[in-house]
């Protein structure tokens, strides 16, 4: 006979902590969940932890790379993952799988569990994002490579237009070759449907945000994830001058961190005051109207800003945009050049290469910012259209639908 906690729907969330951007999204989508209805199991390598805070469920070990040579990867624009990495991952994430017994795996970048959750019989959600997508028409930037540097920004973007199909195929055939090596069909040379492929595909992003004319069915929008790590205040927060506009700069832990101490030394000119997080980067000396902390509760700063200066990823972007807050992002790799320019398409901000940016140019984008209403009120717009989209209850609505069952690896209601 089942238990009262056996009727629950177990979900599994699994995060690939090579940033704590992949383990931030699935929090917030578990932290939505009623626990009256759902067993909520969670994943990840534990080097973020001490960011988390007290959780109402378990925290499981699972192993990723190490981020720095997740972030080497994208510097140099090779493949992150080889086969035997997947291999193992694949190992990892079935002996989780059976013992947890889950219902509904739950991933953000584990792209091994295109093969684990299918060897298990269990239904896989992977959250990403729309520009990611396969369906999305856009443009692809040229990301920080050393070619940049060789040739000149307008020369390597040329040729990285024609050489990007076969460099996003590289990226892809670790992933097929494991996917043939367990009888499934290869997912094609398009890296997107790598980064998207799922029984159901969530975008943390509206659909507004892009053009995306043709979904199918199993993908679906939830709305931004937002989520701030769970660390004190510092002892500045209340003390924080109220006469000149407000910055709140972070970098994140996958931004260009030497990219730091130039939009220090550019604030340092400015009639501004700036909240700074600096993720543990070691600063030699900063100006009076900066203060700093190695994390700050990112909603929150960003509602106190005026402008919200960062990697250009979509996490901080998201949290500047719902407060209705233009963003000046400091781009190194595609995934952040491809939402900025989504950023700037809407009016909402400014990208800067981090391998060019020099304090000037930084000032003057800080100040264009600043200065030209349109892009606060176009920020303003798109946090209108954010606040439509409650993601914890859309998501509660996708698994409503599943029912607690027997599966392999010994799942059972």
């Amino acid at each position: 006979m089942n238990t009262a906690g056996e009727d629950k729907l177990r979900i599994l969330f699994i995060a690939e902590a090579v940033s704590l951007a992949h383990v931030a999204r699935p929090l917030a989508l578990a932290m939505a969940l009623d626990p009256a209805r759902h067993a909520v199991f969670f994943a990840s390598d534990p080097r973020f932890n001490a960011l988390l805070g007290a959780l109402p469920f378990p925290l499981r070990p699972l192993e990723s790379i190490e981020s720095s040579r997740f972030f080497t990867a994208l510097a140099n624009g090779t493949p992150i993952y080889d086969l035997p990495t997947l291999r193992r991952y694949v190992r990892d994430d079935l002996e989780l799988i059976s013992a947890v017994r889950p219902h509904l795996v739950v991933g953000d970048f584990r792209l091994s569990l295109s093969v684990s959750a299918r060897l298990a019989g269990v239904p896989y959600f992977s959250i990403t994002n729309s520009y990611w997508s396969p369906y999305a028409r856009q443009r692809f930037p040229l990301p920080t490579h050393p070619l940049a540097q060789l040739l000149g920004v307008s020369a390597a973007q040329a040729l990285f237009r024609l050489v990007r199909p076969i460099v996003f195929a590289l990226h892809a055939r670790p992933l097929n070759r494991l996917r043939r090596e367990h009888g499934l069909p290869s997912l094609g040379s398009d890296l997107r449907r790598v980064y998207t492929d799922a029984d159901h595909t969530l975008y943390a992003d509206v659909p507004e945000f892009l053009d995306l004319p043709f979904l199918p069915a199993h993908h679906h929008f939830l709305g931004p994830l937002l989520w701030s790590p769970n660390v004190p205040l510092p002892d500045w927060w209340e003390e924080i001058p109220g006469d000149r506009p407000l910055l709140y700069v972070t970098l994140g832990s996958s931004g260009l961190h030497r990219a730091l101490p130039p939009i220090i030394d550019a604030l340092a000119d400015l009639p501004v005051t700036a909240m700074v997080a600096t993720a543990g980067v070691a600063l030699r000396t900063h100006p009076e109207n900066v203060f700093t902390a190695n994390y700050l509760p990112g909603e929150a700063a960003a509602a106190r800003a005026q402008l919200v200066i960062c990697n250009g990823g979509s996490p901080t972007s998201q949290q500047a945009l719902a407060a209705g807050v233009p963003v000046l992002g400091i781009a190194s790799n595609l995934d952040q050049f491809l939402n900025m320019q989504a950023v700037e398409a809407h009016g909402a901000g400014l990208c800067l290469r981090a391998d060019r940016a020099m304090p000037a140019d930084i000032r003057r984008a800080a100040t264009t910012l600043l200065g030209n209403p349109a892009f606060r009120d176009s920020a303003r717009g798109l946090a209108g259209i954010f606040a439509r989209y409650d993601s914890g209850r859309r998501f509660s609505e996708l698994v409503a639908g599943l029912r607690p069952k027997t599966g392999a690896r010994g799942a059972r209601c």
